[in-house]
């Protein structure tokens, strides 16, 4: 597979009009980032600790809508050496929860050219259901490799055997959806979980290391090649997060920590002027992070192909 040349002859029914993948280099190493789709959410999602007004005010400064909206789903894949890697799995089909713009991840794959008897690895940065969920849909399993190694933080295994929901704000059914999704993941591929405590590289210049915070495993992957640096930040980083990284994702399973986080990886990004990529950021969420006062500012690359 030749990631930077994935196009396909133009027909005249094609089958999506938006792009879904957005392909790149860092250094020696392919990334491609594909959308899994959209997850429309109630806007309150964004930030809980704070007056409605003032998140009201900066959904109007953004030209957003006041009551709910779309949340881009993004994945990665990254090619380095002889692996091809995929970095979360997306949110799978969930009937319950009415979510058909989601789940787009493995028809993205293949439209996009990956096979998935080619993925060698699977990261995730955590195990809510849409970073999961994608090798929960049904024949996904089969296609994949008997000996795919599955790299999850051990401590986010350990908190899904009895999580903890007392500090979200989450809308009703995601919580037992959630539950759900972890505890079949596990029974499904527990025997292929490669588990790390801290910090584990996956191949030449892979990197993903725990933060906690969003929740106790969750993690970040960092790319570097050549002098070129990525990073993954999952579920760290929201677009509200940069003007605003104390206020609190409903999603946060521990909130003061998530906002903390937030601030060391933006600081990271800011010296390092490496890009980021994040789960919920929009499509194709390729970006960087400038330093604006006591907060920060996004600056989403220029597209390129």
């Amino acid at each position: 597979m030749n990631m930077h040349n994935t196009s396909s002859p133009v027909t005249s029914k094609p089958e999506e009009l938006v792009p879904s993948r957005y392909a790149l280099k860092i250094g020696d190493i392919d990334v491609m980032v594909v959308s899994d789709g959209v997850l429309p959410l109630p806007t309150a999602m964004l930030a809980h600790n704070v007056d409605p007004s003032a998140r009201a005010a900066w959904l109007k400064e953004m030209f957003l809508p006041p009551d709910a909206f779309d949340w881009a789903l993004n994945a990665v894949v990254v090619r380095s050496g002889s692996q091809t890697i995929l970095v979360d799995a997306g949110l799978g089909f969930d009937p319950d929860l009415h979510l058909p713009r989601a789940g787009q991840l493995i028809k993205r794959l293949e439209a996009a050219g990956i096979d998935l008897s080619s993925v060698t690895d699977v990261v995730l940065t955590h195990m809510h259901m849409d970073h999961v969920g994608g090798l929960l849909v049904d024949g996904v399993k089969e296609r994949l490799r008997k000996d795919l190694r599955i790299h999850v933080a051990a401590a986010e295994v350990k908190f899904w055997d009895a999580p903890d929901f007392s500090h979200v704000s989450m809308p009703p059914g995601f919580p037992d959806a959630l539950r759900s999704a972890a505890k079949r993941f596990v029974k499904e591929y527990g025997s292929q979980l490669r588990q790390f405590d801290e910090e584990h590289e996956v191949a030449p210049g892979v990197v993903v290391r725990r933060t906690g915070g969003h929740t106790p495993g969750h993690s970040v992957v960092r790319v570097a090649s050549g002098g070129d640096r990525l990073m993954f930040a999952g579920d760290a980083v929201f677009a509200v997060g940069f003007e605003h990284p104390e206020w609190y994702n409903g999603f946060e399973h521990d909130p003061e920590e998530a906002a903390r986080v937030r601030v060391q990886l933006f600081k990271e990004l800011v010296e390092t002027k490496g890009l980021l990529v994040a789960t919920h950021l929009p499509f194709p969420s390729v970006g960087r992070v400038a330093a604006d006062g006591d907060a920060f500012r996004w600056v989403p690359v220029f597209w390129d192909y």
